[in-house]
Order: C-alpha cells, then structure tokens, then sequence
C-alpha cells in the first residue's frame, strides 16, 4: 500500500480524496495555487506545496511544478481527482517515468478511450452496440453530406477531441449542413487544438445513463450499476440519480453487461464510467468512456455503500476488484450541484466572498464542499461550491428529502443554483420521472425560482 498520496487538485474532490486516504491511514500532500492559499485541502493534508499562480496552466495543469512537488515531498502516488490533468495521457505517461504510481488507468488506455473515433472502433470491436455515423473523421462537406444523408438527418457534427459541448452542432437538413460544419470546426480548433469532426444520428428525446466501472491490473472488470444525468443545461450536468427511474431490470443488466464488455475489451484498470446515449424505445448506444472519478460518483456511493475512491487507491496498489460490486442498488439517490452562478441570469458565474454558510444534515443527508464562511470563490476555476446527496427507500422520499436539504442550505455572499434545484425538484416532468436532456428546453425555470420567493 501507498505511505504518501499526492492530490494533484483543488476543492471538493481533494479533500473527499484527502478523507479516504485519512481513514486508510496513507499521508496526504495538498497543491495549491495562490489564490488556493487559504482552501480547507490545504489545511487538512498532511502537506501543502504551493506550485503557481491562480491560473490553471500555471498551476493544476503545470506537470513539472507538480512533479516537483512530488519530488520534494517523497510522495509514491498521485490522485488526480477529475478535470485538470486526471485524463491527460502524457501525465500519467510521466508519472510512469519517475516511478510514481498514477492512480487510474495506463497511459495507453487513457489514450484508447480519450480519442472518441478510436473508443467508437475499440466498442465496436467489443460487440458494444454504437450510435450509426461516420467510420472515422469526416473531411470535407461533400464527405459529410454523403454520411448524412446514408444515416438520415437529424445528425450531430462531434469534435474528435471534445467535451462540455464544445465543437458540437445539431443538423436538422442538407441545407444548413455546411454552415454548421465550419462552425463546428473553428470551435473545436479554437477550444482544443484540434479541429477535427465526425458525424453521428443525432438520437431525439435522449436520456444520458452511465453506468460505473471498475477494473483491476489482473483483467477483470465489473459495474456498479448505473446513474441518469439527463438534466443538463449546454451538455453540462447539473442533477444525477441513481437508480435511473427510465429504465428497468432487464435494461440495466443488459447496460450492465455491455460496460463490462467494454472494460475488458482493454483491459481497464481503475473507476471510470461509461456513458450511453438512450433513445425513447430504450435503445441504448455507446458515447464514451470517462477514465477517471466522476463528480457525480457520490450517488453511486450512497446508494450502493461503497467507497469508490478507496476502491480506486486499493485497485492503483494491485488489489483485485471484489466480486461485491456486482451487488445490486438498495436505495434510490439523488445529488444535486450547487454551483456558484446566477439561474436568474444565464447562470452567469458568481464569484466573490461567502459572507454566512449553513449547511443542511440529517439522516440520509450529506453535503460534499470545500467552502465555509469567509471564503473567497476565486474566479479562475470551475464554478462548483458543493454538491448536496441525498438518499432515501424511495424515489419520491429522495425528492421530499432533497427539498428540505435545500430549503436549509444558506449560502450568502455569491449567487448559487440552490433555487434552481428547488424549482426543480417541484417540475413535473421531474418529478414524475418521465424526462430527458432536453428537459431545461421545455423548464420556464426562471418564472419558477420567482414563484418561489427565494431568500
């Protein structure tokens, strides 16, 4: 086992990360930036290393400022938590070369499932069923015009190399096909470097399920049931629940199946999720593969009690994956990002000082958060305060309970997304179960947070 865990990340991920390693009885080292200088991951690790300024390239994203780190701190492993470098291959390629152990997956299978085409072929190969589009990367307009019209609109121009939406457009016919495809270009070169495309069907009324993985350095694999993050605004997931109330037995064993398919199919090792696009007749179709902890794994945690980052560590240190993961869900949870951003405006970002926080508890209640009273949200970062999980024997008490918990949150000072969960949790839609990631489209949310006479 590890004796020293350097957490290359910031905020609520490094201290969940910083409490397991605690009660695993391994050391923990903090980076920081600048403007992290008064983060409780810094007071809480056994160690902190400045190693930047407040931006991230100068900081979180700065590989040899952290190798540093690791050199003058004696650590033997590194967390990487999600974001910043935690699905950088060459990162982990490098931690390689120095001797330090990278807790999630290789270099090579970072690389075999970061690169969308290349994870598409792999999942094709694996018998894991794929959404009909291009073979490869698509060239030129009259190239896309073709492959569109063989799959028949609606279609959807991806960026190879994309996420948050970035590089992505819908096309509803050959005429706007072009203008679309320039587009979908310039903002994947201008966001990644990279601007090549690829076409898919675009699936109408889709639920986005993931389903969690696991696998260890002997080859086996396995999954941890699934989680619905259909509500999203831009691509971007704001609510998760688990079990999914979409889908039902025989579909989840059937996803189930098809994920481990795709674990084994490269030999994974490490948590990581697969995440399927689910059209209305509940066919399902790979998307991609995330090689790292998920913001959204607290839900699995909660519903099936299980500790995904200590499963991570104990996979990283050679550790076979148990055979209890397969146990099924007991529970139904809930998690709900409360992020520092105006639903009234946008969701314009709301950095400044927290002036009074309280948070909410009781049974069945917790609240991942990095923030406290007094504490400044730096503008450089994500946006993410807290996320507030709740579980329950129900779907429908797992909603009574979310409410309550939000009712009791007070952050002030910024503005958060605390109504519009509120307002959520009392749509409809939502709460009847019967929604997709086009929900927010159909959600006059605002006149909703009104309604609700937020303090």
């Amino acid at each position: 086992m590890f004796k020293k865990i350097l957490i290359a990340n910031r905020g609520e991920i490094a201290l969940r990360i910083i409490r397991t390693c605690k009660e695993m009885g391994i050391k923990t080292v903090a980076v920081y930036s600048t403007a992290d200088r008064d983060s409780l991951h810094v007071r809480f690790a056994d160690e902190a290393v400045c190693i930047g300024p407040p931006k991230s390239r100068d900081s979180y994203l700065n590989m040899q400022n952290i190798m540093a780190a690791i050199e003058l701190t004696g650590a033997d492993a590194i967390h990487p938590g999600y974001g910043f470098l935690a699905e950088n291959a060459n990162f982990a390629e490098l931690c390689a070369k120095y001797g330090v152990k990278f807790i999630g997956p290789t270099a090579s299978q970072i690389r075999a499932m970061g690169d969308k085409i290349t994870a598409k072929e792999t999942m094709i190969k694996a018998g894991v069923p794929c959404i009909p589009g291009s073979d490869g990367l698509v060239s030129s307009v009259p190239e896309a015009k073709k492959i569109a019209k063989g799959i028949g609109y609606p279609v959807i121009l991806k960026a190879t190399a994309g996420g948050g939406g970035k590089g992505m457009r819908i096309v509803t016919d050959e005429s706007v096909l072009e203008k679309n495809y320039d587009a979908a270009r310039t903002e994947a070169g201008a966001s990644f470097g990279n601007d090549a495309i690829y076409i898919e069907k675009f699936i109408e009324e889709p639920h986005h399920i993931e389903i969690q993985v696991a696998g260890d350095q002997y080859g086996a694999g396995c999954h941890l049931s699934e989680r619905d993050c259909s509500v999203q605004r831009r691509h971007q997931k704001l609510v998760e629940e688990a079990p999914s109330p979409f889908i039902d037995a025989a579909m989840r064993a059937k996803m189930g199946e098809a994920a481990v398919k795709a674990v084994t199919a490269i030999s994974y090792e490490g948590v990581g999720t697969i995440e399927f696009l689910v059209d209305k007749h509940k066919n399902f179709y790979f998307m991609e593969m995330n090689t790292r902890i998920q913001v959204e794994h607290p839900v699995t945690e909660e519903v099936m009690d299980f500790d995904l980052i200590k499963e991570q560590i104990l996979i990283a240190s050679g550790t076979p994956i148990s055979g209890e993961l397969y146990f099924p869900e007991k529970m139904h949870a809930i998690e709900c990002r409360v992020n520092a951003e105006d639903p009234l405006n946008n969701f314009a970002p709301s950095p400044g000082k927290i002036t009074a926080l309280h948070t909410p508890k009781g049974y069945g209640v917790r609240v991942d958060t990095h923030i406290y009273a007094g504490y400044t949200v730096p503008p450089f970062y994500d946006s993410l305060l807290a996320k507030v999980i709740c579980r329950a024997k129900t779907r429908e008490e797992c909603i009574v309970k979310m409410e309550r918990a939000l009712n009791e949150f007070i952050i002030e000072g910024v503005k958060t997304t605390i109504p519009f969960h509120l307002a959520l949790m009392n749509n409809p839609e939502f709460r009847a179960g019967k929604y997709d990631t086009g929900l927010l489209e159909r959600f006059d949310y605002v006149k909703a947070i009104k309604d609700l006479h937020w303090h």
